[in-house]
């Protein structure tokens, strides 16, 4: 069995502070034996007007300085997600709009994947902020990735994708053992529905869930759910970590997740039907 750590954070508008608390869970994950770590979606940055210029002025110091981390750490990390002004294909993307792009680091700190966020949270939410427009800043990705880590077969999936599950089932069709949901919940929406849909995500795909969240007050009106939580592949919540920064870490059982799809062979029922 392999341990993995979620990092929840409460990112600022501060860079700096930022990097220096993602750096401190890091090192607490690698000292606890994790061999996965998962940051929370735009952990350096939250500001979706500041996207763009993040990409083009800090975003090469900030994945160096995290394949460093890797390197020293001997640890595999899921950057949540950071702003890339081209596309997963190399392509450029027009201004404002940047992909929101979620990084695989392996522990020699090389970049091993990169997934596009699908799904854009364009929403009107019961909170200070009101309402959500991602997509006047954020140009929607293309393709599913999974990859292999030592850890198990690694799917790549962002925050509001949590709410289609045809993404979900692809990726176990694909191979994915384990999902990662790196995320900022608003407190409203995630109150309403992270863990039901963290949980019903991991029982219909028999799969481990790595649901990272942002897990405070932002400032100016923005609030993040928290409630991070790692979820198996039977639905049973095994760590979380409610508010503030914090870890939860977990030990990730293939054995045991070969067992129930053994027992209850759902993608196999699924191709039969056909639906």
């Amino acid at each position: 069995m392999k341990r993995v750590a979620l990092l929840q954070m409460v990112s600022t508008a501060d860079l700096e502070v930022n990097l220096k608390q993602a750096i401190l869970l890091l090192r607490q994950a690698a000292e606890q034996g994790a061999v996965l770590a998962v940051l929370p979606e735009n952990f350096a940055l939250l500001n979706t007007q500041r996207l763009r210029a993040f990409a083009e002025a800090e975003l090469d110091r900030v994945v160096s300085l995290l394949c460093s981390q890797a390197a020293e750490l001997g640890i595999w990390i899921v950057v949540g997600s950071v702003p890339m002004s081209t596309s997963a294909q190399g392509l450029s993307v027009d201004a404002p709009h940047v992909r929101a792009a979620c990084l695989l680091i392996d522990s020699l700190g090389n970049i091993r994947a990169r997934y596009d966020k699908l799904h854009l949270f364009d929403v009107d939410v019961a909170d200070q902020q009101a309402t959500y427009r991602e997509s006047e800043f954020v140009e929607a990705g293309d393709d599913l990735v999974v990859v292999d880590t030592p850890v198990g077969a690694l799917g790549l999936s962002i925050c509001y994708d949590l709410r289609f599950p045809e993404q979900y089932q692809r990726l176990r069709e694909a191979g994915a053992e384990l999902i990662a949901v790196p995320s900022a919940f608003t407190h409203v929406t995630g109150q309403a529905h992270w863990e039901v849909l963290l949980r019903a995500r991991a029982i219909e795909n028999q799969v481990y869930i790595l649901g990272c969240n942002q897990g405070g007050a932002h400032g100016e009106g923005r609030e993040s759910w928290g409630h991070s939580m790692i979820v198996d592949p039977w639905g049973r919540l095994m760590a979380q970590c409610q508010k503030g920064s914090g870890l939860v870490v977990a030990e990730i059982d293939l054995e045991y997740l070969a067992d129930i799809r053994q027992k209850m062979p759902v993608l196999a029922h699924r191709h039969r039907t056909g639906f």
